[in-house]
């Protein structure tokens, strides 16, 4: 079991119209994990660190709902990816 945990792990997170909260998209570990984060990379979508957050996402089954009790963590998320795709938008320019 700790080898398990010291794998990689990621959780991709979607929210789409009509959603009440975002939901799993997908979620891994080891080479499946890093198939996430290149996807992610490729996209151009921001990846957040925060293994204490994944690991309780992790839990999620897929296209479940994140619970009430992590709404504030991934708004807090949401804003910092806002912002920092502001400051870039603005670089840019």
């Amino acid at each position: 079991m700790a080898e398990r945990q010291s794998r990689r792990q990621a959780v991709a997170l979607a929210y789409r119209d009509g959603d009440d909260a975002p939901r799993v998209l997908a979620k891994g570990y080891g080479d499946m994990a890093e198939r996430i984060l290149s996807e992610a990379q490729r996209q151009g979508i921001y990846v957040h660190d925060a293994p204490e957050l994944v690991s309780l996402l992790m839990r999620l089954d897929l296209d479940e709902r994140i619970p009430a009790s992590l709404y504030q963590v991934i708004a807090e998320i949401l804003v910092w990816v806002y912002e920092l795709s502001d400051t870039q938008s603005h670089d840019v320019s």
